[in-house]
Formats: structure tokens, C-alpha cells, sequence
């Protein structure tokens, strides 16, 4: 393992003042957002703070809504602290008043870290082990649970996935915790310090919240700033691991990557079919020291995340391995990893087979809402056998490079979401022998089942109807978990 190092280089002028001008608990806060974040944040801030105001457009109980450039600075200007849910954009008129005013902005995570730092002197708190990447999170989140507690520890998925982070900070049962993070959550999070923190990938992604890909790549690479035991990059993906070498660590803190393939020293991947630890191998692993890896499962383990011909998908391998890093950096033995690996099944919404007719098997992906991980979805399927339900909002991002490259595993296409023509046309330029069916976007509540009859029509046997959107689903669904259920849903009633 090499050690990681370099210079942080994001400032107050990219990411606001940092320290309220009193304590948390003599502050005024403005609490911005309430959806489910932002309640959980409510209920943990009400007791701790000398005063709460809200502001959300959508809740009917929010202190405040509708605000523009005006209002918002009035209503910053007698405030201590912004705190921000992930839905609020730094030039929103909300958060960029603050920036203006010299309010610090902090995120749910920047919040549940002071937290923790104040519960240091009592029973715990836990350890985080952190991750983020544009595809692959929680999977590998989930991953990483089911390893920690093959070994015995008390833990949980939290974060953008799973349990509320300030509450599980407060949390005295837990001996460590699995944080999925968001490069929103990332933005506006200060002084995390991370036990281990891995990024599995970049690709372009919410473009329209951070401006241009640089920005987005910059904070995603904030996960790393003052880790204590371990970066986890992948060694495929470049841009992992000059987030390493660019990153602000605590001394002795080390680089571990993890690659789908033989690994080098310091690394972790795999040999044949079998997972393989080059970087915290011990003799503890090999008492007589005559191996140079510790084994840490095989692809056998990993057999129920296999797609339709029993082939792990490479994206997977990577996801395993990663989450293996961490679950290592944390001191947890080679056999608890496999032990977990085995556990692990399939997550919901995640390549999850729904039904099957008339020789037509229908996968729900809705977890797939952008173009990298449509892509990988896409990979895993046989050539010209899918008929594709996608489309949805594309965050900034084009489909010129997820159609061309994948065209061969389509036999048709058919597109939804509120504007559905940068698909369709992408599919024109790109597919054109393929046949396209465009969902028209009125009447909201029956494209899922217009969109799986036309699909439905379109298949023959042997083929899959896939639904891999890579799009977000805010447009015509409320989370992508409602669209993956209303697919199913749909799926069930039309081929019973």
C-alpha cells in the first residue's frame, strides 16, 4: 500500500465559511428543506438549538416558501447556520443568500459528523466507512453491511441510503456504519474524517446541480479529505486516483485499489475466479506466510448477483472488492468478507427480476438513473435481445455515447419521461434500424403501464424487458423506487 497525499485546494470562496459565529447550541438555524431528509434533520435540531426556522416551496408547514433573492437574504440575515438538504443547489436563492452573508452552509452529513464528535466522550460512537462514485453506491453499501456483520459487528446502511445519518450518529448501539454519499451531501461537508473512504467511479452526473463535471468530480473527491486509515480508488477508473493523490489525509493514511483483474501490491482483485487481498494481508491471513494474497472468496460467492447465463458482471466483482477494502481497512478478517459476500442478495430495484411470460423475462433497474449505469445494465444482457424501457431527466448528461455503445443489445426501445425526445432522438441518430416507441407524457399516471404493453408487444421469447431508465425519475415518478415499483406493479398485472 502506498501512502496517500497531496494539497486540498477547496476554499471558503468555493464552499462558504465553515464555523457559526456561537456554539450549535445558541444558534439560530435555518433549516432548509423538508422532505425526508429534512424531517429527520427537525426532529434531531428542535432540542439542540436556540431557535429553528424552515424553509421549503412544497411543505404546507415550512416557516417559509416561495422565497426569492430578496426574502432569502432577509430571511438569512439574522441567522447563525444554513443547514441544507441535498435538494438545495448552491445557487439556489436559499443557499447562495448564506454564501453572500457569510453564513456557514453545512449538509446532513457535516451536521451528524458534529455530532458525533460531540458523543466522543461517551459510549462510542461508531466508526464510518464511506462511499461514493456515480454508480455502484448501494450495492456496494449494502455489500459492506452484510460483511460487518458477518463478522459480528453491530452496524447499518445509512446516509443517501438506509437510516438517517444524524440519527444513527447519536446512535450508542452501533460499533460501525456503512455512509453512502452524495457529491450534494459532499459539497457542503467540512470536517468529516473518515476511518476509510472508497470512489468507485466518475462519470457525468448531475451536471445541472454542480455546474460542469469538474465541479462534480471536485466533490465527490472531498469523501478523502482527512481519511485516517485508507483511500479505496478503482485502479480502472483514472480520475479515482488522482482524487487520492489530490486529497489532504491524516498521516499514514494509505491508497488501496481494487480492480476486477490481477491486482498489484497494496491492492485488491481477482486471481482466476478467485478475490484476493494484496494490501491488508497479514500473517494472521497466512500464519507461514507462503502466500502472497489472502483469499478472500471466490465468484462462486457471488453467484446469486450473476445475470441470466450465471456470469458476474464485472461492475459487480468491482463493487465486492471495493466494499472488501473497506471491511479490511476497518480490521475485519478474510473469512467474515466471504461469509458476507454469500449473504448478499440482490438489491430492490437493482437488476431485479420481476416476472416472466410467454417466454419474456421483465428486469426491473430503476435504480439506474444515469447513463454509466444504464450502460452496465445494458452489458449484461445478450446481444439484440433487450427491449429497453429508459428515459427520464437526464441532469445535464447527453445519451450519445450509452446508445452507440450498447444499440447491439437492443431489440427496441421505448422511451418515457416529461420531454422524451433527447432519447429519442439520440436513438435515431445512433439505432436507427431499431423501432422506438415514444411514451407520450400526458396523463402522468399510466405511462409505466402504457410503456410495458408497448414493450410487452415488442418482445419475443427469449428476450428481456428491461426497464434501466438512465435518467432521474422526478419528473413523472417521486423516487426511483416508486418508478421500479410502479414497473412491477404494472409488469404483474399485464402478464398474470
Amino acid at each position: 500500500m502506498t501512502e496517500a497525499s497531496g494539497a486540498r485546494t477547496s476554499g471558503a470562496d468555493t464552499y462558504g465559511a465553515v464555523e457559526p459565529r456561537v456554539p450549535l447550541g445558541e444558534a439560530r438555524v435555518v433549516l432548509a428543506g423538508l422532505g425526508v431528509t429534512g424531517r429527520s434533520l427537525q426532529r434531531v435540531l428542535t432540542p439542540r438549538v436556540a431557535s429553528l426556522v424552515t424553509v421549503d416551496d412544497k411543505a404546507d408547514d415550512a416557516d417559509h416558501s416561495g422565497l426569492g433573492s430578496d426574502g432569502a437574504a432577509a430571511v438569512l440575515a439574522e441567522a447563525d447556520l444554513l443547514v441544507a438538504s441535498p435538494g438545495f443547489a448552491p445557487h439556489h436563492p436559499v443557499v447562495a443568500a448564506a454564501l453572500a452573508a457569510g453564513v456557514p452552509v453545512w449538509s446532513e452529513v457535516e451536521l451528524a459528523w458534529r455530532l458525533r464528535v460531540d458523543r466522543l466522550g461517551s459510549e462510542g460512537p461508531a466508526e464510518w466507512l464511506g462511499i461514493t462514485g456515480s454508480n455502484g453506491k448501494t450495492t456496494t453499501v449494502e455489500m459492506l453491511v452484510a460483511i460487518l456483520r458477518a463478522a459480528g459487528l453491530r452496524t447499518a446502511a445509512v446516509g443517501n441510503v438506509g437510516r438517517s445519518l444524524v440519527e444513527a450518529a447519536l446512535d450508542p448501539t452501533l460499533d460501525v456504519v456503512a455512509v453512502e454519499l452524495s457529491s450534494f451531501q459532499l459539497h457542503f461537508t467540512h470536517t468529516m474524517s473518515l476511518e476509510a473512504g472508497a470512489v468507485l467511479n466518475v462519470s457525468p452526473d448531475h451536471l445541472d446541480w454542480h455546474g460542469s463535471i469538474d465541479a462534480y468530480t471536485r466533490d465527490k473527491g472531498r469523501i478523502y479529505e482527512r481519511v485516517r486509515t485508507a483511500c479505496v480508488y478503482n485502479v480502472a477508473d483514472r480520475t479515482t486516483e488522482d482524487l487520492v493523490r489530490e486529497a489532504d489525509v491524516v498521516e499514514g493514511a494509505r491508497a488501496v485499489g481494487f480492480v476486477a483483474g490481477t491486482p498489484g501490491p497494496g491492492d485488491l482483485g481477482l486471481v482466476d475466479d478467485v478475490l484476493v487481498d494484496r494490501a491488508f494481508h497479514t500473517a494472521s491471513d497466512d500464519p507461514d506466510r507462503r502466500k502472497s494474497a489472502a483469499e478472500l472468496g471466490t465468484l462462486a460467492d457471488l453467484k446469486q448477483l450473476g445475470d441470466q447465463g450465471g456470469v458476474v458482471p464485472t461492475h459487480i466483482v468491482a463493487d465486492a472488492l471495493a466494499a472488501a477494502a473497506l471491511a479490511r481497512a476497518h480490521g475485519v478478517p478474510a473469512s467474515a468478507v466471504r461469509d458476507g459476500l454469500r449473504s448478499f442478495g440482490p438489491s430492490e430495484h437493482r437488476i431485479q427480476r420481476v416476472a416472466e411470460a410467454d417466454g419474456v423475462t421483465y428486469v426491473n433497474d430503476s435504480k439506474a438513473t444515469n447513463t454509466h449505469s444504464a450502460a452496465a445494465s445494458l452489458a449484461g444482457f445478450a446481444h439484440g435481445t433487450v427491449v429497453w424501457i429508459a428515459g427520464g431527466l437526464s441532469k445535464g448528461a447527453t445519451f450519445d455515447e450509452l446508445v452507440s455503445s450498447r444499440a447491439d443489445r437492443m431489440r427496441a426501445a421505448v422511451v418515457i419521461g416529461a420531454d422524451p425526445r433527447p432519447l429519442a432522438d439520440t436513438l435515431a441518430r445512433h439505432a436507427p434500424k431499431i423501432p422506438v416507441v415514444v411514451i407520450d407524457p400526458g396523463d402522468t399516471g399510466t405511462v409505466m403501464r402504457r410503456a410495458v404493453a408497448a414493450a410487452r408487444d415488442l418482445a419475443q421469447p427469449g428476450d428481456t424487458v428491461l426497464l434501466a431508465p438512465a435518467g432521474a425519475s422526478q419528473d413523472q415518478f417521486a423516487s426511483y423506487a416508486q418508478r421500479g415499483e410502479e414497473f412491477a406493479r404494472v409488469v404483474r398485472e399485464l402478464t398474470s
